[in-house]
């Protein structure tokens, strides 16, 4: 196991560094008042369905570019060190579920259009309390003649508004499955969410047709729930470490007492602490992507314990960061508070911490037993 990037990696990292820095703008969310609605969700998609990035994790046999999860981290990674604000998790999360879940047929159809840019996904699977896991579901399917009609609501859907397209997850016979609504046919209203960045709605189905997904619907949530582990850790893991370069700037250029305050103990123990929970959050994401690439019986495990581990970092690096930063870094016309406003979210999205780390102590006692 060796977990040295590869000049490839280091070269894709690159890549959408240069990229992202030249193209995420976030002046428009500097403001008092700023929404999600300001942030220039479609216009950077665009040039994000350019890069090829939608079909990043779509196999090639599908129109994709097939690459691995060590790949894709590169990617997420400078999403999330530049908050870039674009539906590409829920469409990640959408083909996600696809793979998993759909026939061969669906997958050449749908993933095709995905690969191409020509189509965003979202996935809707929590009920009105967050829970993703089944018997919550507040969306019934029920046949009528040769088609599937739903009927119900979603909650904190990511990137529903923006999505051509929409996996549901639905009760159908007491038995959740999952189904591909076309966004037309849904009413997406989008939530007060602390992130401003990042599109999250309500989703409500009123009699919406729906294809089914003729897949195991059993594995759909697994497989998933391990990926979005991940998107979210390597976001959370870039995110600790940008949080750590801005302090540290900062700390070396503002002069307290005739002395920069990088110069005082209190400032270089708190700097010190989010440099080693980086170095620690950037392993653990790296070690998780591995496992997903190579389909390896602890990846869920790694995939949990990446995500607890990196999102909590997180939260600690932005609050710190703040901390050092001082009164200015709590007004609107600096970006510190949208950092902390994602890693806030990113650490509840999918359930918090603590109950991740009791994720964890359950794989371990089902491996013991």
């Amino acid at each position: 196991m060796n977990f040295s990037l590869s000049d490839d990696h280091e070269a894709l990292r690159a890549s959408a560094q240069n990229f992202l820095d030249k193209e995420v703008d976030l002046s428009s969310l500097l403001v008092p008042g700023a929404t999600v609605a300001k942030s220039g969700y479609d216009e950077l998609w665009e040039k994000i369905a350019g890069m090829g990035w939608p079909g990043l994790i779509i196999p090639e046999a599908y129109g994709g570019l097939g690459m691995d999860y060590i790949d894709l981290v590169m990617i997420i990674g400078e999403t999330g060190r530049t908050l870039a604000p674009a539906p590409l998790f829920g469409t990640l999360a959408g083909s996600w579920a696809i793979l998993a879940g759909g026939s061969e047929e669906q997958k050449a159809a749908l993933l095709g259009l995905v690969a191409a840019g020509e189509t965003k996904l979202a996935f809707a699977i929590a009920d009105s309390g967050g829970s993703y896991e089944p018997g919550a579901d507040e969306v019934i399917a029920n046949a009528s003649g040769g088609e599937y009609i739903l009927t119900g609501n979603r909650s904190f859907v990511v990137d529903a508004a923006a999505a051509d397209k929409i996996i549901v997850a639905a009760s159908l016979n007491g038995a959740r499955r999952y189904f591909v609504v076309d966004r037309a046919a849904v009413a997406a209203e989008l939530l007060e969410w602390r992130d401003i960045t990042r599109q999250v709605a309500s989703v409500r189905l009123e009699g919406a047709a729906a294809e089914l997904l003729e897949g195991d619907a059993a594995s759909v949530w697994p497989f998933v729930r391990n990926r979005l582990y991940l998107l979210l850790a390597a976001e959370s893991a870039a995110g600790t470490q940008a949080a750590l370069t801005d302090a540290v700037d900062y700390a070396k250029q503002r002069v307290a007492f005739g002395r920069p305050i990088g110069a005082f103990q209190a400032i270089k123990h708190q700097l010190a602490e989010i440099a080693g929970q980086a170095e620690c959050a950037g392993a653990a994401v790296q070690y998780a992507a591995w496992t997903l690439s190579v389909d390896d019986p602890r990846a869920t495990l790694a995939a949990t314990m990446a995500q607890s581990y990196a999102s909590e970092a997180y939260c600690n690096a932005t609050y710190r960061n703040i901390q050092v930063f001082g009164a200015i870094g709590f007004t609107w016309e600096m970006k510190n508070h949208l950092f902390y406003k994602r890693a806030r979210c990113n650490a509840e999205l999918l359930g918090s911490p603590r109950q991740q780390r009791e994720e964890v102590v359950s794989f371990l006692e089902r491996e013991a037993a």
